[in-house]
């Protein structure tokens, strides 16, 4: 009996002291002093918190968005990314976009489109018309436009909707595509490639780029220049026409969705993760439209989360999103459940290997796999986290309105969560 009692009274204050070690070191800390600071910590299938300090408020999540983002993609994807919708008419092949942000772009793998698209031999229009986005997200900041971090959105992306500048030796570069070369502006009072705000004109000094650095600048897109930049790429006319396409539509896959999600947490990257709710909108026969597919989502795939989410855009881009920690630990025990877990860390960063965790939580073995989510005045990290026991955790940890250097915040994340590993 007394055995019984002591494993009891063990386990008792096992699970009780993760809260302990939790709150007192939050609490002591100087460098969270002045900031909003909330955490949730939970095993894998318990909806019980083990851990949490203000877990129930909303923070700013940044690119943690991306994790709802993701989860959609797991309800309304499956292996392959939908590239391509298109309809035969006679010698006609008319085509629109998923949303699928793949043809042509730089960093992901080849899409199957753009294989198709060269070997038809009809003549090829490509209506817009079920998009009903803007170019940028609700509460994004206009003055990022020339920034690589801010791709617009479109129904269909070509190049990943940026201009890629390459610095080489004696001055020069290289642009890509090609296309562009013809739209720089020689500028001596320009730092880097500055575009022009309405128009796809990109300002350069002597010292473009530096020598072995790359510069992504978004283009300023439009749908002419869309059938422009496939024309000029398939060397075959493509041509703009504005209908309805209300009748069942063929499809064409372009690349493997791990290699879109992957590419899309391990870098943080922003144009992905829009265009993935505009996939997950074509997937369950929606208009383009990133709002719409977030109220979808959230009614048929999200509703028992804890809190209900202030989700505004794909990526975390916008400042208006809201969400709590612990509906965050919430929602990654339902991306366990849906991601085998060999799979799942592959596609998270991994502390001390790769992604944006490369340089984080530094051991032989990682044991943070975690997406990071950063603002100015705001860090947050959300993930599993495999102690020394060998148990695993979900958690939250969200820091948001300080006036700290980020890289102050970051260790002290990195020093309180490799607590709980090595105690816990």
């Amino acid at each position: 009996m007394r055995t019984l009692l002591f494993f009891i009274s063990v386990l008792t204050l096992s699970g009780c002291s993760v809260s302990h070690y939790l709150n007192r070191e939050i609490k002591k800390s100087s460098v969270f002093s002045q900031q909003h600071t909330g955490v949730s910590i939970s095993n894998l299938n318990d909806p019980k918190t083990l851990a949490s300090y203000q877990d129930d408020k909303y923070f700013t999540p940044a690119s943690n968005t991306k994790l709802f983002s993701f989860y959609a993609g797991l309800c309304a994807l499956g292996d392959s990314i939908p590239g391509l919708e298109y309809l035969e008419w006679g010698e006609l092949l008319i085509i629109r976009g998923t949303g699928d942000p793949s043809l042509l772009h730089p960093d992901l793998p080849h899409s199957k489109v753009f294989d198709f698209l060269k070997n038809r031999k009809d003549q090829i229009f490509y209506t817009p018309f079920h998009f009903e986005n803007k170019r940028f997200g609700s509460g994004w900041a206009w003055s990022d436009y020339n920034d690589y971090y801010q791709a617009e959105i479109s129904a269909l992306p070509v190049y990943g909707n940026i201009a890629r500048f390459k610095g080489e030796a004696s001055q020069a570069y290289q642009v890509s595509p090609h296309f562009w070369k013809k739209s720089m502006v020689f500028d001596t009072t320009a730092s880097g490639i500055e575009r022009e705000e309405s128009q796809n004109l990109f300002h350069h000094s002597r010292l473009a780029v530096p020598q072995g650095l790359t510069q992504d600048v978004p283009v300023h897109m439009s749908d002419l220049l869309t059938v422009q930049l496939l024309s000029d790429t398939l060397k075959k006319e493509i041509k703009l026409i504005h209908i309805p396409l209300e009748i069942d539509l063929q499809t064409v896959y372009s690349i493997p969705t791990d290699s879109l999600y992957t590419r899309m947490m391990q870098v943080s990257d922003n144009m992905l993760a829009e265009q993935l709710m505009l996939l997950y909108a074509t997937a369950n026969k929606l208009p383009l439209n990133t709002e719409k597919a977030i109220a979808h989502a959230i009614e048929h795939h999200m509703s028992d989360l804890p809190d209900r989410p202030v989700w505004k855009d794909g990526s975390g881009l916008s400042r208006y999103n809201l969400f709590t920690p612990r509906t965050i630990v919430a929602l990654l025990q339902k991306i366990y459940k849906k991601v085998p877990r060999e799979r799942l860390f592959k596609i998270l960063p991994n502390g001390g290997k790769t992604g944006t965790l490369s340089n984080l939580f530094k051991q032989d073995t990682p044991f943070i796999f975690a997406k990071t989510g950063s603002l100015s005045n705001n860090y947050n990290l959300s993930g599993f986290l495999v102690t020394k026991k060998g148990k695993t955790l979900v958690f939250s940890f969200m820091n948001n309105n300080y006036t700290r250097p980020t890289s102050e915040i970051r260790k002290e994340v990195e020093r309180i969560l490799t607590g709980v590993h090595d105690k816990f």
